[in-house]
């Protein structure tokens, strides 16, 4: 037996797919990273037919992506003024080069730097030290790496690379596969995995109170038998269960930590909460009478000029956020 208890009046979390501005629009989630057989998502969304042929394809498949995000298209200085394709991919080539190599350090006993954030600054300091170009280049590569630290912020979910633990870092398995999306939107995918399952299975507007674990809980239509887990709800209603998964996010479990679970969760479970951190990803959609870009652009970078990696930001985020945007990703309409 299985039962779902779902906060919110719909499924599927972060999955949010909306029909707007003449196409689908992914208020959430938005790609499958790594589409590749060993990624259960694009198996459920490739037996549930919703992806495009070219997405399906053996050599996408296969594609090695190393998990950097795509050159863009075209890129763009804050003033308006292009930036060359050919800095752009020379400054590409060198932060993402840094990049592989800070996953070198997974399980070695000592880090030259605490974070990621650190060691490529070291090592962009260091190689920007014998760059032959006048000082107006070189302070545009700076920024061009700079709006490239902005896509790997997004990338970590991270306001900052200095956050990120360097060590650890190379944890994260990359799959083979270019990045692909849901013509449809990625909502029918949680709309396939819906209609597999049992009716009533979910119950909506259920939010939970406390998940009382570690006992003996027993049920008036259960003849006896015994649950080690009884979960509460916040408008009084309980289940037993001999099984719990809970996915409520991070930022929740940080907040309702010491009333969600009876008895508290053992020390070092507790730690792990409060100290693990998270950022923010947001979108914003904007919409054009007229298309300004070529008919084959995909991705607009931006270039925030007066930026550099080695320079500590002193203003407040509120003051200056717009320099995190990392550029216009055109969406099919």
């Amino acid at each position: 037996q299985l039962r779902v208890l779902e906060a919110t009046a719909r499924a599927g979390g972060r999955i949010r797919s909306e029909r707007c501005f003449g196409g689908v629009v992914e208020l959430g989630a938005h790609w499958i990273h790594g589409p590749s057989q060993g990624n259960p998502v694009f198996q459920l969304a490739a037996k549930y037919q919703l992806l495009r042929e070219k997405d399906l394809s053996e050599e996408n498949q296969l594609t090695e992506t190393g998990g950097h995000v795509g050159l863009p298209s075209v890129s763009y200085g804050s003033s308006g003024v292009s930036v060359s394709r050919e800095l752009v991919v020379e400054m590409a080539s060198l932060f993402y080069g840094l990049i592989d190599q800070t996953r070198e350090f997974l399980h070695m006993a000592d880090a030259p730097v605490p974070s990621v954030g650190e060691y490529l600054k070291k090592e962009i300091r260091q190689r920007a030290a014998s760059w032959p170009e006048d000082e107006e280049t070189r302070k545009l590569k700076l920024a061009v790496l700079n709006s490239f630290f902005n896509v790997e912020c997004c990338v970590s979910g991270t306001h900052s690379m200095d956050l990120v633990a360097l060590v650890p870092f190379g944890e994260y398995t990359v799959l083979p596969g270019l990045d692909c999306t849901f013509p449809g939107g990625y909502q029918g995918l949680t709309n396939h995995i819906m209609a597999s399952l049992p009716e009533d299975v979910i119950v909506f507007n259920k939010p939970v109170k406390t998940v009382h674990w570690n006992g003996s809980f027993k049920e008036a239509s259960s003849l006896g038998e015994t649950f080690p887990v009884l979960v509460e709800c916040e408008d009084g209603a309980c289940f037993p269960a001999h099984h719990v998964i809970v996915t409520v996010p991070l930022g929740f479990l940080k907040e309702h930590l010491d009333t969600f679970f009876e008895p508290p969760l053992p020390t070092e479970k507790a730690e792990a909460i409060r100290k693990m951190g998270f950022g923010t990803n947001n979108k914003i959609f904007l919409e054009f009478e007229e298309p300004f870009w070529e008919p084959d652009c995909q991705y607009i970078q931006v270039v925030w000029e007066d930026t550099s990696p080695l320079e500590d930001v002193t203003s407040e985020l509120r003051h200056i956020w717009f320099k995190k945007l990392i550029g216009f990703l055109v969406l099919p309409s």
